[in-house]
């Protein structure tokens, strides 16, 4: 055989790898209740229940932040983060949480935020200046 061909059977091989790693690491969208139900580790989108309380004691323990979290099905719970609290966590719009149910709790181990638009009072404010002049 040649040096080309051993190559790239290699090459060929250490692809397959990474492509079964990556395949086994992805994690599917569901619900609070679905999460429950499998046990498996998933992705869960929803947002901030800004009325329950939220607990972060980085003195005590900086990677260990819990809030409550309302699913796109209107099911809300109190979840586990373990990293620190996201900066601006409260003006999150939407929270996107990777992980798993633990003793009835979920417990995430990565978060995405999406927060609200630096644009978006001005866009509101423009809005009004020129709604106060269409009626003068």
């Amino acid at each position: 055989m040649k040096k080309s061909h051993i190559i790239g059977i290699a090459m060929i091989i250490i692809s397959a790898i990474i492509l079964i790693t990556a395949v086994g690491d992805m994690s599917t969208y569901a619900t609070l209740e679905a999460a429950k139900k499998s046990g498996d580790r998933v992705k869960i989108a929803g947002v901030l229940a800004k009325n329950k309380p939220m607990e972060y004691n980085p003195e005590k323990d900086p990677n260990w932040f819990s809030f409550y979290l309302t699913d796109t099905e209107n099911k809300t719970e109190k979840v586990i983060l373990l990293k620190p609290k996201p900066q601006d966590f409260e003006r999150s719009e939407q929270v996107i949480l990777t992980g798993s149910y633990e003793n009835g709790i979920f417990v995430a181990d990565e978060v995405l935020t999406k927060c609200p638009s630096k644009y978006k009072d001005e866009e509101i404010a423009l809005r009004k200046k020129s709604s106060n002049q269409s009626r003068q």
